[in-house]
Formats: structure tokens, C-alpha cells, sequence
């Protein structure tokens, strides 16, 4: 059985959707993903990097996050041949713990609460497979990783590189 390490966030949990909402709501702009290509809004913003920092530190920001197109069919598919787990860099936002899993038993209760990972260096991670949306924790990883495709990361070139869930999961029903 292979066993595949999924990141969360902008892998199966939309954390820009919800940003780019609340940013755009506060500030009256009408940012969009597209916008983001190669980048991050702290990046674009460093005047606000401390209010947007604030914004996704907060306890509950996790709590409503929308789940990424295709990530819940696709897992749920691969879950019956694979072994998957959720590993999340939650070291990066300590308040989020409740709200992240609180989300993962809501959108993906098939996938076993003891294959949640709460980390914060994935190189920890014995797995077949990590697909996750940074390169920093695909360099340092001792199996295969897989680089999702996200806004920051459009101008990354990484193999593979997916850029949805359908591709992943034709990736493995090919490979295995």
C-alpha cells in the first residue's frame, strides 16, 4: 500500500480564497488568485504584512476555509488503495489546531483522525509520496514529492507539478 502525505493548505483547504475575501472586503480592492501569480499578498502589501499576519493568525481563520475543487472526490478515491495522511506545517499558525481539525473530521471524516500530522519540518514525514503547495518542504523530503500548483508557486517549476486534483489522481491510477 502506498502512502501518500497530503499538505492542507491551498492543497485541499483554500487559505487564499478566504484571504483575498477578507483583504479585498477591508480594503476595496477586487484581488483574484490571478493576481497572485508568483507571489504572496504580504509581498504585494508589506505595508499591511502585520494586519494580514494578524488576519490568518486568528483562532477561527482555519474554521470556514473552502475545500480545494476535486481535492475530497480524488482523496476519497485514493483512500481506498492508499494510505493517505493529512501533514500540515501547523507550527506556522499554533491557534490553529482546533479549527484545522475541526475542518479535516467535517470535509475528510474517511481519512483517520491518526493520520492527521500536525508539524512543522515535513522532512520528519515518512511517506511514498508528499504533495504539498511549498518547494521548501518537498527539498528536504526523502521520498517523492509532488508540487500543487498554487498562486505563489506559478513561476516554480518542480516534477512532477500538478496543477489539480484531477491530474494527482490520474497520476496514481497510472502509477499504481
Amino acid at each position: 500500500m502506498v502512502r501518500i502525505a497530503v499538505d492542507m493548505d491551498e492543497v485541499i483547504a483554500d487559505f487564499i480564497a478566504k484571504q483575498l475575501i477578507l483583504f479585498n472586503a477591508a480594503n476595496g480592492t477586487k484581488y483574484s488568485k490571478k493576481d497572485l501569480a508568483g507571489t504572496k499578498l504580504r509581498l504585494m502589501h508589506p505595508e499591511q504584512a502585520e494586519t494580514i499576519q494578524a488576519m490568518v493568525s486568528d483562532e477561527n481563520y482555519f474554521a470556514d476555509l473552502p475545500v480545494i475543487e476535486g481535492a475530497k472526490e480524488a482523496l476519497g478515491k485514493l483512500a481506498e488503495k492508499h494510505e493517505i495522511f493529512i501533514t500540515t506545517a501547523a507550527m506556522e499558525f499554533p491557534t490553529s489546531f482546533d479549527a484545522k481539525y475541526a475542518w479535516l473530521k467535517e470535509h475528510f471524516s474517511f481519512i483517520p483522525e491518526t493520520n492527521y500530522v500536525f508539524c512543522g519540518d515535513k522532512s520528519i514525514i515518512s511517506a511514498d509520496y508528499l504533495i504539498d503547495d511549498h518547494m521548501r518542504h518537498l527539498e528536504n523530503f526523502q521520498g517523492q514529492g509532488i508540487l500543487f500548483a498554487a498562486a505563489h508557486n506559478y513561476y516554480e517549476t518542480y516534477e512532477p507539478k500538478m496543477n489539480d486534483w484531477y491530474e494527482v489522481y490520474r497520476y496514481f491510477e497510472e502509477k499504481h
